[in-house]
């Protein structure tokens, strides 16, 4: 049963991509859209920011991706996911939890504690459960815990990061365990894909790429410093969430603070998500170390279709050099 789900998932796809959840940056519209250009949408729930716009949002989004498929019978149309904390400090676990059983979203990628609830349910209605992971300790402890797969959250991964190199993290991951994988760091390109899949990976799981898109609930303001800004000018932190992340150095000097002398937070508590004078995420904003090749604001699905078209040219460029390997 569980691999049935979780073969179609991956067969409803036409590009193995998941646009990562961000806080403040994924909306419906965006996760529509991006289904409807045949990646997994995402968004995480606390985006909403109470349940009854939640359930809005999931309204929305599961009748469009159902008008969509009926006048589209030919078409891939690619499922779509939430990201759910299971932190203790979310003090809307339980709320947001129904909303999950309610209305159903074939991917649930859990973040910061313990997928065993979610699991229950999620498996209750044929959907699968992701679990982020940053080290191969969490990692063992969700397959634990019963998640069908892991994303794999490496160094360069926008927002909350790892430490790990990511070929060595999905070559070791390989070593026991053989459900799907997303790997997240530092991808922006086609060819990135690829490379993923050659590593070992399921799913390229991009999140930063997708900042700038006009889709995107991000300030004008984000978007640009990300288009005008490159690898030099990220930081890596706990400063501003109790756990290390990947920030725009810009965006902390445009709040007065000097990035090379912030005061480390005392406690991770992520109830402060709700409070809309939370300076983490919207007023400082995150970013992957693969920005350097993103150059302007496009609609989601321009920039999935460029991916598309730069993940075939590298198959292609890869079979030709191996085809002239051959030949020699």
């Amino acid at each position: 049963m569980r691999k049935e789900a979780i073969e179609r998932i991956k067969n409803s796809v036409e590009l193995p991509v998941i646009v990562a959840p961000m806080f403040l940056i994924n909306s419906p519209k965006m996760v529509i859209n991006a289904c409807a250009s045949g990646v997994i949408g995402t968004f995480p729930v606390l985006n909403a920011r109470t349940d009854e716009i939640l359930e809005d949002w999931m309204i929305e989004i599961t009748s469009e991706l159902d008008r969509l498929e009926k006048e589209n019978p030919d078409k891939k149309i690619a499922p779509w996911g939430v990201n759910f904390i299971v932190h203790r400090s979310n003090k809307r676990y339980v709320e947001d939890l129904e909303l999950i059983r309610k209305y159903q979203p074939p991917v649930v990628i859990t973040s910061l504690g313990d997928p065993g609830p979610v699991v229950e349910i999620v498996r209750e209605y044929g959907g699968i459960v992701f679990s982020d992971v940053i080290n191969i300790k969490f990692a063992k402890k969700a397959i634990e815990k019963g998640a069908d797969g892991l994303v794999l959250v490496t160094t360069g991964a926008g927002g909350h990061a790892g430490t790990y190199n990511p070929i060595s993290f999905v070559h070791e991951v390989r070593e026991f365990f053989d459900g799907p994988i997303a790997l997240s760091g530092g991808m922006s390109k086609g060819e990135d894909i690829l490379i993923s899949e050659i590593l070992g990976a399921d799913y390229a799981y991009i999140g930063t790429r997708f900042i700038p898109t006009e889709e995107s609930m991000a300030q004008d303001e984000y978007k640009e410093m990300l288009i005008d800004s490159s690898i030099e000018d990220i930081i890596y932190t706990d400063a501003f969430s109790g756990i290390n992340a990947n920030y725009l150095i810009p965006s902390i000097k445009m709040q007065g603070l000097d990035p090379e002398n912030l005061n480390k937070k005392d406690k991770i508590d992520f109830s402060e998500l709700r409070d809309s004078e939370v300076k983490a995420w919207k007023h400082i904003w995150g970013a992957g170390h693969g920005i350097g090749p993103i150059s302007q604001v496009q609609p989601i699905a321009e920039v999935i279709e460029e991916l598309k078209q730069d993940y075939n040219d590298a198959i292609k460029e890869v079979s030709e050099k191996n085809l002239k390997t051959v030949q020699k």
